[in-house]
C-alpha cells in the first residue's frame, strides 16, 4: 500500500480531489490538503481555508500579471516576483501560515506519507521550505500542473530542483516544460446525472465558462446570436452557479460548448468538458492539428474559430443520429482514458519509471 500525500493551493474544478480518491479507490492510502477554499463547494478533505486576497488592487494585479504575459515572451518557465512589493507579500505570507502548518504535519501525521504531490508545482510556502524538509527525509516528489499555474505563474524553482516527477494534464505544457509527462487526469463518472434531454422542444445548447476571457465567450455568444435568427434554439449561459445544479442543467441540453479560441485557456479540454462528454452530449472545444492528431480517439467536436463554430453547431442541430453517436462514443473514451483503474495504473508505470517505487 502507498501513501500518497497531495497539498494543493485549491481543489481547482475538483481535480485535485480525483486523484485523492484514486488513490483511496485502488487501496492505497490518500489524504489531501487544500489551502484555499474553493467558492464553487467542490468537496474537501482536510481544507486550511486561508484567506485569499481579493481587494481591488489584489485582483488588479492579478490582471496585469496576466496581461503582461499575453503580450510578451517570457524569458524563462521559472516564476520570478515580479517587484519589491510582491517579493516581500510572499515572504510575510510564508511566514504566517508556518504556525497552522506546522500544526497540521502533527495532527495528521503528514511526515508518514511516501509521495508527495504538489498540485499546481506548489506547496505550502513559495520558497519550497517543507518540500525541501521532505525530500531530505527521504520523500519522494511530485508536481502535478494543470493550466494556468505553468502559462501564467510559472514554476517554482526550488521545488523543481528536487521534484522526482513532473507530470501534467494539458497538451501545451509539453511544450513548455520539456520533462513533463503526460497523464490523463482520473475521473468518476458514477456522480453524473443520467441525460435528459429527449423531451425538449427546442435543441438546448449550454456554455458555462468559469473564465469568460479563457473560453472565448465573446465569440460563442455572437455566433449563437446568428444562429437564433436562423434556428429554434435556446442557449443558456450559466455562471457562478452551484456544481450540483449546474450538472443537473447540462444533464438536459443536447449540445456542450466547452471553450472556442479563448486567450490563455490553452486548447482541448478540462473538467467542464469531461462532464458533458461523460453525460453523452456532444462538446465543442477548441483544440490545433497536433493536438487533434495526438488525441487518441477524439472524442470532441473541434471548432476553432467563429466560422467552424457556426458549421458545426448547425451540423449537430440538423442530426439528431449524430449528436446520439457522438454522445455515446464520448461516454465510452472518458471511461476508457480517464477512469481511475487505468490512470492509476499509467500513474505507477510513471512511479516505476522514475524509482519511486
Amino acid at each position: 500500500m502507498l501513501k500518497i500525500l497531495h497539498i494543493a493551493p485549491m481543489n481547482y474544478a475538483g481535480v485535485p480531489y480525483d486523484f485523492y480518491k484514486m488513490h483511496n479507490s485502488v487501496g492505497d492510502l490518500s489524504r489531501i490538503i487544500t489551502l484555499h477554499k474553493n467558492v464553487r463547494e467542490f468537496p474537501e478533505d482536510i481544507c486550511l481555508d486561508f484567506p485569499l486576497p481579493n481587494f481591488s488592487l489584489a485582483n488588479a494585479w492579478r490582471k496585469k500579471k496576466v496581461d503582461y504575459v499575453e503580450t510578451s515572451k517570457k524569458d524563462d518557465i521559472y516564476f520570478k516576483p515580479k517587484n519589491f512589493l510582491e517579493n516581500f507579500y510572499f515572504q510575510i505570507n510564508d511566514k504566517l501560515k508556518t504556525k497552522t502548518v506546522d500544526k497540521i504535519i502533527i495532527q495528521y501525521n503528514l511526515d508518514d506519507f511516501d509521495i508527495i504531490h504538489f498540485d499546481t508545482g506548489l506547496g505550502f510556502y513559495r520558497n519550497a521550505k517543507q518540500a525541501v524538509k521532505w525530500k531530505n527525509e527521504g520523500k519522494k516528489i511530485v508536481c502535478c500542473y494543470y493550466g494556468s499555474d505553468l502559462r501564467i505563474r510559472g514554476v517554482i524553482k526550488e521545488l523543481d530542483k528536487i521534484s522526482d516527477l513532473n507530470i501534467t494534464s494539458e497538451f501545451d505544457h509539453l511544450e513548455l516544460k520539456k520533462d513533463l509527462h503526460y497523464l490523463f487526469y482520473p475521473y468518476d463518472i458514477s456522480e453524473l446525472p443520467k441525460k435528459n434531454c429527449n423531451q425538449n422542444e427546442k435543441i438546448k445548447i449550454i456554455h458555462s465558462p468559469t473564465n469568460r476571457k479563457y473560453k472565448g465567450t465573446d465569440i460563442i455568444i455572437e455566433v449563437i446570436n446568428k444562429i437564433k435568427i436562423e434556428k429554434n434554439i435556446e442557449f443558456l449561459l450559466i455562471e457562478n452557479m452551484k456544481r450540483n445544479e449546474l450538472l443537473n442543467i447540462k444533464s438536459s441540453c443536447d449540445i456542450c460548448i466547452d471553450q472556442v479560441g479563448g486567450a490563455m485557456g490553452g486548447t482541448g479540454y478540462g473538467k467542464a468538458g469531461l462532464e458533458t462528454l461523460a453525460i453523452e452530449i456532444p462538446t465543442i472545444t477548441n483544440m490545433s492539428k497536433k493536438y487533434q492528431d495526438w488525441l487518441p480517439e477524439n472524442p470532441f467536436v473541434v471548432a476553432n474559430n467563429k466560422e467552424e463554430l457556426y458549421k458545426k453547431i448547425n451540423e449537430l442541430i440538423e442530426d439528431k443520429t449524430i449528436r446520439d453517436e457522438i454522445g455515446k462514443k464520448g461516454k465510452e473514451w472518458v471511461i476508457k482514458y480517464h477512469g481511475f483503474e487505468n490512470v492509476d495504473k499509467e500513474l505507477k508505470n510513471l512511479y516505476r519509471q522514475k524509482n519511486i517505487i
